[in-house]
């Protein structure tokens, strides 16, 4: 199994386009070991010629284009893909997004949680998707599911999907519901289980996590790849940067750092390899360079960084 990391940042990328703080002065720079990142999206692939995308970031023109393996050969028909499907972790407009530039009449398959399908229905913006030409699947919690292309013909790839401590999509918050977590529900937030048909070992996606639990913990354990949530390094990272007025935990994202961070969480449990992904631009490990760099590497864990690849 072929996966490719094809955007490793938070959502608004790296650097953000109005952002003034000096990691994302120092990209647009050009500072040696302070390299741009898209925003989050991964490809995986179980024969090396049909792909399937996890998270349809904004930048996925963008993704394409930076990814051979994405785009069609000289002897393809004259519209076609070698993406056949898309699956959706949740409705992050930094998820989701991207969906709108798939709209060109292209045939491929859409996986997602019944609440995230909800949400796209409720979308008319999304009908742009042609229903006959994309069929949009439900992705049932705690059950592998094949995933198919759009003839129903097997990828290779199977996934499944479960569900992790998270929130609702930022633009679906119901203030009168902050004390029950702005109604958040079930299938909200997924993380991801992906194997291949020809028997990989597993590697999960989880761009999106607020807590690990026990639960999560054991799933985990014996799997050979993790890509999972690195947005901030401490938990008031923005607030100290002085860039926003939220702590990770108030935007569903775990911290890496301290006894209370991912690191320690997850410093007894057996994972092959260990990948941050979905990086905001206020995280220190952004500098290859930095301290903070230094210790996530000491811990075992690689920075994640558009067009990193990993064979299974």
């Amino acid at each position: 199994m072929h996966l490719k990391i094809l955007g490793s940042a938070a959502g608004g990328g790296f650097p953000q386009w109005n952002c003034n703080f000096h990691l994302s002065r120092r990209a647009r720079n050009g500072v040696a070991g302070v390299r741009p990142r898209t925003q989050s999206s991964l490809a995986a692939s179980a024969d090396g010629t049909g792909w399937i995308l996890f998270n349809a970031s904004p930048d996925i023109r963008e993704q394409i284009a930076a990814s051979r393996c994405l785009q069609p050969s000289e002897t393809d028909p004259l519209r076609s893909t070698p993406i056949r499907a898309v699956v959706l972790t949740n409705a992050d407009v930094d998820h989701i997004a991207g969906l709108l530039s798939l709209r060109e009449r292209q045939r491929f398959t859409l996986y997602a949680t019944r609440r995230v399908l909800s949400v796209l229905e409720e979308n008319s913006i999304f009908n742009v998707l042609d229903r006959g030409l994309v069929d949009r699947r439900e992705l049932q919690l705690d059950r592998p599911t094949p995933i198919l292309d759009w003839q129903q013909q097997p990828t290779g790839i199977t996934v499944e999907a479960f569900g992790v401590p998270g929130k609702i999509a930022l633009f679906l918050e119901d203030e009168a519901k902050a004390a029950d977590d702005f109604g958040t529900q079930e299938g909200d937030t997924v993380g991801l289980r992906i194997t291949s048909d020809a028997g990989a070992p597993s590697a999960f996606y989880i761009p999106g996590c607020a807590r690990i639990d026990a639960d999560l913990k054991s799933r985990l354990d014996g799997g050979a790849c993790l890509m999972f949530d690195g947005t901030v390094f401490t938990d008031d990272e923005m607030l100290t940067a002085g860039v926003g007025s939220k702590t990770g935990q108030r935007m569903g994202h775990m911290h890496m750092s301290g006894p209370d961070g991912s690191m320690a969480a997850l410093s007894d449990i057996a994972i092959g390899r260990r990948i941050y992904v979905h990086i905001n631009n206020t995280n220190p490990v952004l500098d290859e360079r930095s301290p903070e760099a230094a210790l996530v590497k000491d811990s075992g864990w690689d920075v994640g960084f558009d067009g990193m690849e990993v064979r299974l």
